[in-house]
Formats: structure tokens, C-alpha cells, sequence
């Protein structure tokens, strides 16, 4: 998710480099271009339309528009923008009483494997027990692939015979209370917002195990 959007940033950016000087009409143009590359990257629709709006305000602004170099002074709003969006300090991950569970969601394709074994070897690192399970039954080899990465990066795994991914994180709930994992890190399937059955999935894996 982050590489395409960084990808259709750089594209933008580049564009707008190319530009002596910018009119209000390109101005917008590229407003709707990091949009559109926002909205790809399944940022919220209201996050992204309030940024480009406060983008937009400050790229219009005369220093800019007379700037010789306002593709430059664009690329700074947009990133000083991102920052105060994602928060200027970075903010550790509070925990309550063991097992805490943590549930990744999002589009398929997006990165949630990848990360759900990035976050695992960080807490590791900060002295938790994280436990990686793998609830995506829908994608081809998807718990193999987290179980071989769990393998590489020496996080443990929880190997279940259960075929359901509500009955996979009850399994491993019951497990993590019984073992010195502290820390249960679910990597579950893609899904769009509009599948009301997938969506329901997670709505009961919620319930179950209050992530």
C-alpha cells in the first residue's frame, strides 16, 4: 500500500518539477492526482478530501503561485500535510492484560502479512512473547507464507487444524492464555468494506477475542 502511494507521489512530484510556474488550474490538477492516489491507497474518503483541502488552501496561496520553484514549495506542504496527519511524535503501543490481541484488516494486497511479521520482530525486540496466527483461509498458501516468514524472522507461530478463521482465533485465544505469549498478532484476509459477509467475519472475531 505505502510503495504505490509513494510511487504515485514521486509521478506527481515529478510533474509538478517540471513546471517554470503554476496556475490555479495545475494547482488543482495535481490536487485531484494525490487525491485519487490517497483514495488508492485506502486512506479514509473524509481524511483524504480535509487534506487536500488544506493542501490545496496553502498551495494557492501567493508565495507559492510566484515561487521559482512552486513544484518544490507544493512537495513541502504535502509533506509537512502528511506529517501532521500521521502525528509529529511517535507514540508506542500501549498494551492491556496479557494476551493482548491485535488484529491486522485491510485490502488484500495491502501489506498485512508483511507487517503482522514486522510488528511481531519489533515487540520481540522490546521483550514481548508475540504469537503470529495466521486467519486468511481464502488466499492460496497465506498461512504457509506467514508461517515461513514467522520461521525466518524467529517469531513463533500458531499451527491450528481448524478450517474457519472465527474458530482459528478461539483456538489460538485459548492457547495464549495457557502459554507465556503476551502479545497475539492476527493476520487476517483481505476484504473490501462492502462484503458484508467478510466484514461480519471480523465483527465476530472481534467479539471473540476483543482485539
Amino acid at each position: 500500500m505505502f510503495e504505490n502511494l509513494t510511487g504515485a507521489l514521486e509521478t506527481i512530484f515529478r510533474k509538478l518539477r517540471g513546471y517554470g510556474r503554476l496556475s490555479e488550474k495545475q494547482v488543482k490538477e495535481s490536487a485531484r492526482e494525490i487525491r485519487r492516489a490517497l483514495l488508492e491507497a485506502d486512506v479514509n474518503y473524509k481524511v483524504a478530501k480535509d487534506f487536500i483541502k488544506r493542501v490545496e488552501e496553502k498551495a494557492l496561496g501567493e508565495a507559492v503561485l510566484k515561487s521559482l520553484t512552486p513544484g518544490e514549495q507544493v512537495m513541502k506542504i504535502v509533506y509537512e500535510e502528511m506529517v501532521n496527519l500521521l502525528g509529529k511524535k511517535r507514540k508506542e503501543l500501549k498494551f492491556g492484560p496479557a494476551p493482548s490481541f491485535i488484529m491486522l484488516v485491510g485490502l488484500q494486497g495491502s501489506g498485512k502479512t508483511t507487517t503482522a511479521v514486522k510488528l511481531a520482530d519489533r515487540l520481540k525486540k522490546k521483550g514481548r512473547n508475540p504469537l503470529l496466527v495466521g486467519c486468511d483461509v481464502k488466499r492460496p498458501a497465506a498461512i504457509e507464507q506467514l508461517k515461513s516468514m514467522a520461521k525466518s524472522a524467529k517469531v513463533d507461530f500458531f499451527q491450528s487444524q481448524e478450517e474457519t478463521p472465527l474458530a482459528i482465533c478461539t483456538s489460538a485465544h485459548k492457547f495464549a492464555l495457557t502459554s507465556s505469549h503476551d502479545t497475539v498478532i492476527l493476520d487476517t484476509a483481505g476484504r473490501l468494506h462492502i462484503d458484508e459477509p467478510m466484514m461480519g467475519q471480523l465483527k465476530d472475531i472481534k467479539k471473540a477475542v476483543s482485539p
